[in-house]
């Protein structure tokens, strides 16, 4: 009985954390605000709003068909319809997770830990009800019906508000609401944030200990919760490691003799070419199924079979792609393969080894040049979908205009439901490109000339992505630059992410457009939330490929939390971005020092002209239970640690060498159940190889 109220109780404080997840600017259907070239005609609205001048007609029409004749009453109904074109709409709009007709009204006074920049908000809600009680409104937005509510007076041709709500407390139990640090609430006037909440003076450093000599792409933390994390390289093979307590002077259990599963045989692997990701499915712990993401040679496996993504549907013809000598069009495809776990008898969670063979094809598709394929796939911690992050395919400067061609699906981020798989009649009738469906939601719903599997698109090549822990819908890609730009994107539903007419926030003018030019006007781009320039770092190399890493929410280095880690591929450079103000959207980058603690298990080689580790490569960041950052670079494992072991200070660090406990490796069913919201908010870590941005 104790053990059944410990995890009622645990639930709860998992659903109060995704309920207290955002205030990100972001519309009612899940995509970023649009850039206004203009003040909207009726809406009140500049810069970024979440409505188009026919949505702003739309709001006009109701508005007249509300038929407001009290000029106050009308000025008051008018700024709530609007509230649909904030930034912020979809926090306004929403109260979990149910869809509201008017948006929350503020109906107290901001308290200290408030988001919103008011030192003090009107009771807007108790405004709404003195100013419009007595004032017909014609076809109300009011209605009790609209909010979900029972009780009230059911007239159904009531227009008043006295009508319809028995008294002002009801109305405002059911309308109103109050803005604290994780949500805001409408007071009449557009969504403003408090600019200087948070600080953003930058860490004084990065303390790293290394763990262990392997070099590998990808680390996924086991799904069931425990002390344990698989490993991969870019030939195809996984292993399972036991990682220490940090501080303890031990090094990862893992042996490289023995891997957990063995895709060498399927695996193409060279420079650019490799196995890209792992994932492991959300209910892993009870079936077992798991994906790798990787490229085949289709002239050495007959199981690489895929369709080419330069065909007439996107107006390129394959025999004029100027390809490798030796090398047929299309002769490399991306993967991504199901596997299982489940074959020996065992649990899932206790299983140390796994067939190589495939369970089920999800994805294949051709790929008309030798670089740029992205490939990191992981799972949404809110939906249970899987993401494929898709670089443009290669060719200087994307000459097919991929990433912006809405039926290809190179350049773009794509969602798939890999729960519910049609029928072999259904693939082929929808053309799908495997065994797969698509979540109902995607944008294609909403933009017939979408590709139903583009979830994002404007991608030059995604190179790593993450959702918060703690925000998941603060999804986060690093996307790889051509010859000026390093950029990180912050993605929602739809989003154009501007390659190749932008190069981060710069218009980029292609050398070559065999596939036609889309122009500046015609898009709406979303331009990076941060990045840096190839002239900051790395003018001896003459160039620089960012890494994406994770937003910091483990408790080891207080002083880092919250903060979006990210570097560089050539290992100069490691930043650390905060949000300012919380949850704006709006990130400041810095770059900080890093070193090894001086009792790291394994010693760190220095940087030769300088006191930095030798880190090598960097070629991706990785997350276990505890949410610790690891660094996954060519000379080792790194994790980031407290930062008084490096002598950094840091005035949150408690002044103790306790270090906290490690999930123990083989959880009950029970302590599974209690980690619950590290299972369900698990990200497939992120995953790279060497990629150079240049053919």
């Amino acid at each position: 009985m104790k053990g059944v109220l410990s995890i009622s109780f645990l639930f709860c404080c998992f659903l109060l954390l995704l309920d207290s997840s955002i205030s990100l600017p972001l519309c009612v259907d899940s995509r970023a605000p649009l850039t206004l070239n203009k003040t909207l005609e009726f809406c009140p609205y500049n810069g970024s709003s979440c409505c188009n001048s026919t949505e702003d007609s739309q709001i006009l029409k109701q508005f007249q068909v509300n038929n407001v004749s009290d000029s106050a009453c009308a000025s008051v109904l008018k700024s709530i319809l609007c509230a649909r074109c904030d930034p912020f709409s979809a926090e306004l709009f929403t109260v979990q997770s149910s869809a509201r007709s008017v948006p929350v009204l503020c109906n107290s006074t901001v308290p200290t830990n408030s988001s919103q920049s008011k030192t003090q908000v009107e009771d807007f809600c108790s405004e709404v009800w003195n100013t419009c009680k007595d004032v017909p409104i014609v076809n109300s937005p009011f209605s009790p019906s609209l909010q979900g509510q029972a009780g009230a007076p059911a007239h159904t041709n009531a227009t008043k508000l006295t009508d319809l709500w028995q008294s002002k407390t009801d109305f405002c139990t059911a309308f109103g609401g109050s803005s604290d640090n994780s949500s805001v609430c409408f007071e009449g006037e557009p969504v403003s944030l408090n600019k200087t909440e948070t600080s953003v003076t930058p860490p004084h450093g990065l303390c790293l200990e290394k763990i262990g000599n392997g070099s590998y792409l990808n680390m996924v933390a086991h799904p069931d919760g425990s002390n344990r994390a698989f490993f991969s390289d870019q030939k195809g093979r996984v292993w399972l490691a036991i990682l220490p307590e940090e501080g303890s002077g031990r090094t990862y259990e893992l042996d490289e003799s023995s891997p957990f599963v063995d895709l060498t045989d399927q695996v193409y692997f060279d420079t650019q070419f490799g196995m890209m990701g792992m994932a492991f499915h959300p209910d892993f712990a009870k079936n077992g199924r798991f994906f790798a993401s990787f490229t085949c040679d289709k002239s050495r496996w007959s199981g690489c079979n895929g369709r080419c993504s330069c065909n007439s549907d996107v107006n390129c013809d394959p025999s004029k792609l100027e390809t490798d000598p030796g090398v047929q069009p299309c002769q490399y495809q991306t993967v991504i393969a199901e596997y299982s776990a489940n074959s020996t008898g065992s649990q899932p969670s206790s299983v140390e080894s796994a067939k190589p063979t495939e369970v089920r094809r999800i994805f294949t598709m051709g790929l008309p040049f030798s670089s740029q394929h992205g490939g990191q796939i992981l799972f949404g911690p809110d939906d249970g979908y899987l993401y494929l992050m898709m670089g443009y395919g290669g060719g200087v400067g994307d000459p097919y205009n991929f990433a912006q061609n809405k039926k290809s699906l190179l350049g773009k981020i794509m969602r798939f439901d890999i729960d519910n798989i049609p029928s072999a009649a259904e693939i082929t009738k929808l053309g799908l490109w495997g065994n797969y469906s698509i979540p109902n939601d995607n944008p294609f719903s909403e933009d017939n000339d979408l590709q139903p599997e583009i979830w994002a698109l404007g991608m030059r090549n995604p190179w790593r992505c993450s959702f918060d822990a703690e925000r998941p819908s603060y999804f986060l890609c690093a996307d790889v630059g051509q010859d000026l730009y390093e950029e990180v994107d912050l993605i929602t539903k739809g989003g154009n992410y501007g390659w190749r007419v932008y190069e981060g926030p710069y218009l980029f003018n292609p050398p070559q457009s065999p596939g036609g030019n889309t122009s500046a006007n015609s898009i709406n781009p979303i331009f990076p939330v941060m990045g840096y320039h190839h002239s900051e770092l790395n003018k001896n190399e003459g160039s620089a490929s960012i890494t994406g890493g994770y937003v910091y929410r483990s408790t080891t280095d207080p002083c880092m939390t919250g903060r979006y880690l990210y570097g560089d591929l050539y290992a100069g450079a490691i930043w650390a971005a905060t949000e300012n103000p919380e949850n704006s959207g709006n990130f400041s980058s810095s770059r900080i020092p890093f070193s090894c603690a001086r009792d790291s298990p394994i010693q760190c080689q220095s940087t030769p002209g300088n006191s930095l580790p030798a880190l090598g490569y960097i070629f991706s960041f990785g997350e276990d239970n505890n949410k610790d950052v690891y660094v996954l670079a060519s000379t080792g494992v790194y994790r980031v640690v407290r930062p008084s072991r490096c002598s950094y200070a840091c005035s949150q660090e408690k002044a103790t060498t306790t270090t906290t406990s490690t999930p123990s490796p083989s959880p009950s069913h029970a302590s599974r159940w209690s980690l619950l919201p590290q299972y369900l908010l698990l990200q497939c870590s992120f995953l790279l190889l060497v990629l150079f941005h240049f053919m």
